[in-house]
């Protein structure tokens, strides 16, 4: 990006309005000398059919909604770049993968899959991962979510997917869940998604923040080089944060609590300058050695284990800029995997070949036709130059009077580009083969990769899986299809079918577990980098505190970029036992333990010292149930001691620490949960 201008928010700006001090005029320029009645045949008649102004506002209300996405409705999104830190000159010519320092523009969109856009953010379910990059050559929208794999193989089994997890049909309910008949009906009778369910009902499904999930382009892809050779690829997003996640109760209660818990956490970091940052890469295998794995590596329900497959990365994604409006840029962002530049190809996957009719087939409907490219968000930055004319909505002014090729009557132009010219050629792939509706022997194993996930889950990640499953399966109506997905999952682990079986009562499993004893370490999260880098924090506290004491722990708070809500009985500011004030920001009506990563107990003194106290021993007992670290300062002793809460992992006392409490707390902080803490 030349002269460090991003040319996507250059091209934006010329779209953007500020209404602030203007005169009001109707959509057509005319000023307005009334907007706050309708024209009428006198004061009380009836209101006229000429009233220009009524009828346009009225209109435009009526239309203002556009419908929902099938899938991915609830969205939030941003803007940022993309900087190339390695060239991959070597595997691909795409051109923003050339040269080592080059930046380019691109517009996250993420998601939930399941619910509508009124549904809740940290409900359990896949999180889109959509990126759209505006490179000089054209838009490559790189379409992922945050779970490697998919629920199916083959894109015509995505209908009866997604009408299976929806709300059913007869009552609409439930919303936003797979807790459900039709789902889990689904699941055991089609047995593919053994491996997807697996990452659906663990921690990954319910992330603490769009900042602290991976990304992953789920399908094989070609990287193509200028020699034309090949290979085969798979996108990584890897965030700096390290990947976390909530606790299922937590989860839940935060979406009463705050349901916009990750819209808002992405818009207040980026709103205070906090770095969002993402390391992206790849994982490629040679066309020689297409065949020389135990999977197909073009099963969309299949990792590469990088183990045997590393992830070279490449480049630094930065999310820098909220977006100005929502429906003009988020909800109108067309997202298309078939949105490719030369360098970049496709796979005979099944899925992702259904995919790039699917796209493209939404677009047209959801945003008025074929000239939903032209919505500022869309465009690409680069020029663009074609015969397609007129339809719905359509913004350009295209002179001259040809529309067609080819032609003599412009040169026979607009005219097309050879590959050396960086025209885009598909990949000369040889294929041959009968029309046929069958799926390949190798597409058939379902369980091994499914019991290598589980190989690969730490004690707690094994127990919250158990624990999703129970919960999911146990909201089943019926107790055949209970049966099914117990009988189903014994090939992934007996213990783990029998404990469903036990909770849901139905009869244990008689089968065997598939005879995998491989585990990939990548896959637990418990290998993730930690920081405490805006985590966030809530110090409870009342008058009467040791001022030095607490000033000394929120200034090493906020040296290691921690967010701190200070939180009391009421909005103010409290003063302390030495003279030092603090203001609160939030009370204990308005906030929760479930939006906090970690509790500073501090205590002190309140008009109601009984309430205080009871409304401080529930933040412990909420936290320490949660598995996250809890400071207590001199004053907060006896308030935790009162609290269900005991002195082990993760807790820090002040008196305990001395002078190296700060440091301490960061520490536990840090750590963000104590999964060997003993819960009553």
């Amino acid at each position: 990006m030349e002269n460090n201008k991003n040319p996507k928010e250059a091209q934006l700006e010329q779209f953007r309005v500020n209404n602030y001090g203007k005169k009001m005029t109707t959509n057509q320029g005319l000023k307005v000398s009334d907007d706050e009645n309708s024209l009428k045949a006198g004061v009380r008649g009836p209101t006229l059919l000429e009233d220009f102004h009524l009828r346009e506002k009225i209109t435009h209300f009526d239309h203002e909604r556009i419908p929902e996405r099938v899938v991915h409705a609830r969205g939030f999104a941003a803007h940022g770049e993309f900087e190339l830190l390695k060239s991959m000159k070597e595997f691909t010519r795409a051109k923003f993968l050339q040269d080592v320092g080059s930046k380019t523009p691109l517009f996250i969109r993420f998601s939930t899959v399941v619910g509508s856009k009124g549904s809740a953010d940290t409900v359990r379910d896949v999180r889109g991962f959509a990126i759209k990059f505006y490179t000089e050559e054209g838009n490559f929208d790189l379409v992922g979510n945050n779970i490697p794999i998919f629920f199916i193989q083959d894109a015509i089994k995505f209908p009866d997917m997604v009408h299976a997890i929806k709300p059913e049909p007869h009552n609409e309910i439930p919303q936003a869940s797979s807790a459900h008949d039709t789902f889990w009906d689904f699941v055991a009778n089609n047995q593919e998604s053994a491996h997807m369910i697996m990452w659906l009902m663990s921690d990954r499904a319910i992330p603490r923040s769009f900042r602290m999930m991976q990304g992953f382009g789920v399908h094989t892809f070609r990287f193509v080089n200028e020699d034309g050779k090949a290979k085969f690829i798979k996108f990584h997003i890897k965030p700096f944060l390290g990947v976390h996640s909530l606790v299922w109760d937590e989860a839940q209660k935060i979406a009463g609590k705050d349901p916009d818990f990750h819209r808002r956490d992405l818009w207040e970091n980026i709103e205070h300058g906090n770095i969002v940052e993402y390391g992206i890469g790849v994982q490629m295998i040679d066309e020689e050695d297409e065949f020389m794995f135990d999977f197909d590596i073009l099963d969309a329900t299949k990792i590469w284990p990088e183990e045997l497959v590393p992830v070279q990365m490449f480049g630094k994604i930065t999310l820098n800029q909220n977006v100005s409006n929502v429906f003009a840029e988020t909800e109108q962002v067309a997202m298309h995997l078939g949105n490719i530049v030369p360098g970049i190809d496709f796979t005979n996957d099944p899925l992702l070949q259904g995919r790039l009719f699917s796209y493209l087939d939404t677009q047209l409907l959801r945003l008025g036709g074929p000239n939903f490219t032209e919505i500022p968000i869309n465009r690409p930055v680069c020029p663009f130059h074609n015969n397609q004319r007129d339809g719905f909505s359509r913004q350009r002014i295209d002179v001259g009077q040809v529309a067609y090729h080819k032609n003599s009557l412009a040169g026979n132009t607009p005219s097309t580009s050879s590959w050396k010219e960086g025209g885009y050629v598909h990949y000369a792939e040889k294929v041959e083969g009968r029309v046929i509706r069958e799926r390949s022997d190798s597409f058939l194993d379902h369980f091994s990769q499914a019991r290598l996930f589980w190989n690969s889950m730490t004690k707690p990640e094994k127990e919250h899986i158990t624990d999703a499953f129970i919960f999911e399966v146990g909201k089943v109506n019926s107790a055949d299809v209970r049966q099914q997905v117990v009988d189903m999952f014994v090939n992934v682990d007996v213990g783990l079918a029998t404990a469903i079986a036990d909770a849901v009562g139905v009869n244990r499993p008689n089968g065997q577990q598939v005879n995998v004893t491989a585990s990939s370490p990548a896959l637990s999260q418990s290998n993730t980098p930690k920081y405490p880098y805006t985590l966030r924090v809530g110090v409870l506290i009342g008058s009467g505190f040791n001022g030095n004491e607490v000033k000394a722990v929120v200034n090493t708070l906020f040296q290691n970029g921690v967010a701190v809500d200070i939180v009391g009985e009421q909005l103010g500011s409290l003063m302390g036992a030495d003279g030092v004030k603090v203001v609160l920001n939030k009370t204990f009506l308005t906030t929760s333990p479930v939006l906090y990563d970690s509790l500073y107990v501090v205590g002190g003194k309140a008009e109601n010292q009984a309430k205080f106290n009871n409304d401080i021993e529930e933040f412990i007992n909420e936290a320490y149930r949660h598995y996250k670290p809890i400071g207590v300062a001199s004053t907060g002793e006896t308030i935790f001691n009162n609290s269900k809460a005991k002195i082990g992992p993760g807790i820090v006392i002040a008196s305990n620490s001395g002078t190296d409490f700060p440091n301490d707390f960061i520490q536990a902080i840090t750590e963000q949960r104590f999964w060997d803490r003993t819960i009553y």
